[in-house]
């Protein structure tokens, strides 16, 4: 009786140790995810070509840069540990950066683009046509997009994939509300094409101009939380210079006050973006 209570705990043990054992076979599955995430962020922040691989290995020689720049500086190994994992975040703040820049910058040109879209229905072209035909009249920051589309639909003759790939090479979601529309007027047909492609121009001035305008009344929020955050770390850094700051900052007190206000730190960035931030749209089966 004694073996059967005593298999019957261990068996317990053994199930509620489990997931740490033997992990849940999704971890593939998030890793794939993760890396289908930084794939969109490069999607999204105009640069398709560049590889996930390639940003990774970015990121590590970013952060042992960092790293041996911070212990050159001051050599307390959790502030070179700061230092390398901000050092690894920066290509991908940057891409975040790069691509809240070209959303502004494209948010004010797609107006335009379904005006001409708009004047090449009425003249009677075809939609492939209207649409290849911004590869010369579309704003200049979007013309190489419509090149490609042009050239694609030129080759393969098929709207509705090569429009989908225009889709992902512009990433945007303005762009992916006027492809979608396109894409149902060419099933189904219709005449309301020129209307609704207008009402969706006036809708995105009006929100262009709203964004635009809490956009800049909310920059000193940004500002704020940058220097918030910095500033302490060049105190730091000044103080750890020195030796005798350097072997207090090496001692376990040092190194926990380093690893908190790391923490601190970064909470409070994100919290102090997070309230100025604006929702941004969300993609149309992007």
């Amino acid at each position: 009786m004694t073996f059967v209570w005593g298999a019957v705990l261990a068996a317990g043990l053994l199930l509620v140790v489990s997931p740490w054992l033997w992990p849940a076979r999704t971890q593939p599955r998030d890793r794939t995810a993760r890396r289908g995430r930084i794939a969109r962020l490069l999607e999204e922040a105009g640069m398709p070509r560049v590889s996930v691989t390639s940003l990774i290995v970015v990121a590590g020689a970013a952060a042992l840069l960092a790293a041996a720049v911070a212990w050159l500086i001051a050599p307390v190994g959790a502030l070179a540990l700061v230092a390398a994992a901000a050092g690894g975040a920066l290509p991908f703040t940057w891409l975040r950066a790069r691509r809240s820049k070209l959303l502004r910058t494209r948010r004010g040109l797609w107006p335009d683009v379904c005006d001409l879209l708009i004047a090449s229905v009425r003249a009677g072209m075809s939609l492939p046509d209207a649409v290849a035909s911004l590869a010369h009249s579309a704003p200049a920051e979007l013309r190489p997009a419509f090149a490609t589309f042009a050239r694609d639909v030129a080759a393969s003759g098929h709207f509705d994939s090569s429009i989908q790939r225009l889709k992902s090479q512009l990433a945007d979601p303005v762009a992916d509300r006027i492809v979608e529309t396109l894409r149902m007027a060419r099933q189904v047909g219709g005449t309301e094409l020129t209307s609704v492609l207008r009402a969706l121009a006036a809708s995105v001035r009006a929100d262009a101009a709203l964004r635009g305008e809490v956009e800049s009344r909310q920059s000193w929020i940004r500002g704020a939380a940058v220097l918030g955050v910095v500033a302490p770390w060049v105190i730091l850094a000044l103080l750890a210079m020195r030796p005798e700051g350097a072997r207090a900052y090496a001692s376990p007190t040092g190194v926990a006050l380093i690893v908190v206000g790391a923490a601190v730190s970064v909470i409070a960035y994100r919290l102090m973006l997070r309230l100025g931030r604006l929702p941004d749209p969300r993609r149309w089966f992007g």
